[in-house]
């Protein structure tokens, strides 16, 4: 609601500049003097009426995509701190069901790539950070199209701008084809009048494209410092030892169980880790076997 308010702030700011500018002789008056940008538009006709609207239109939608990136394209929303804390310490303990649970409760840049890397700690260091990169460009191209969309407004407004001037030149030369150039004065103003069409458009577009500009710069330095936090959550993490492992929802339900295989490790350190290597379950250091899958656990001091 408070970006819909905004941008009909910033609509009706332009609206009034024009009208300002129109009737204080920025569009030449005619005999009755200056007119307000309201007469000029429905004077135009439909069409007329139906550009203007479109115009309208862009600067709203320019003026919400602002403020959506200014709350949205910030550190703390990316990657929080306090989230970061929490899942450091959750994965330094081992507990990473409940760090999947953490970030499967949060909807985040972190949150959504850290979960897909996690869902795939069984399949051992290369798939996870396969599956933390696909999910990272996959994120960062939804926060970069919301941001494009500047670009699109900031061509686009002052084509249609454009549009509206060119229509109200043709009837303006209509009439002077059918009437002459008696009336010089009124053609001026016609021309003046129609003008303003195009000027909105640039209004718009120049601060889109500004905006389009900043936006992107700071769109790769948040995402750069969320990367950096993903990397330095995972890089520790003992991918060998969690081999077969399974992390997701379907983990309490028994899909933790081991993978068939001789080779599965089941050492355990008494120091890092009070987890199961096996079905990640907890364990209480020293206990064997394992009081969830019955795995033997070979401790380590």
């Amino acid at each position: 609601m408070k970006t819909l308010k905004h941008s009909l702030i910033f609509s009706i700011s332009l609206l009034a500049s024009l009208n300002a500018f129109a009737q204080e002789g920025g569009a030449p008056a005619g005999h009755g003097g200056g007119e307000s940008i309201i007469k000029v538009i429905l004077h135009g006709g439909p069409l007329i009426v139906m550009i203007w609207c479109a115009i309208l239109g862009t600067s709203v939608t320019m003026v919400t995509f602002v403020i959506q990136n200014i709350i949205s394209l910030r550190r703390e929303k990316l990657a929080p701190s306090a989230l970061v804390d929490a899942l450091a310490n959750e994965i330094a303990a081992g507990n990473y069901q409940g760090a999947w649970e953490t970030v499967n409760a949060n909807n985040n840049y972190l949150s959504n790539v850290l979960k897909v890397g996690l869902e795939r700690l069984g399949r051992g260091k290369e798939a996870v950070e396969d599956a933390i990169a696909e999910a990272a460009l996959r994120e960062a191209t939804t926060i970069r199209t919301r941001n494009s969309y500047l670009s699109v407004i900031g061509v686009v407004s002052p084509m249609i701008g454009l549009l509206g001037t060119v229509i109200g030149m043709m009837g303006a030369f209509a009439t002077l084809g059918a009437s002459g150039i008696s009336d010089p004065r009124g053609l001026a103003t016609s021309i003046g009048e129609v003008l303003m069409a195009t000027a909105s458009g640039l209004f718009i577009a120049i601060p889109a494209f500004i905006a389009y500009y900043i936006f992107r710069n700071r769109a790769q330095m948040v995402i750069v410092h969320a990367d950096d936090q993903l990397n330095q959550l995972v890089q520790d993490i003992p991918y060998e030892e969690l081999s077969g492992v399974r992390i997701g929802e379907n983990f309490e339900a028994g899909a933790g169980a081991p993978v068939l295989g001789a080779e599965q490790s089941r050492k355990v350190s008494m120091s890092l880790t009070t987890n199961c290597p096996v079905c990640n379950g907890a364990v209480t250091p020293g206990q064997n076997p394992c009081p969830h899958c019955g795995a033997t656990l070979d401790w380590a001091q």
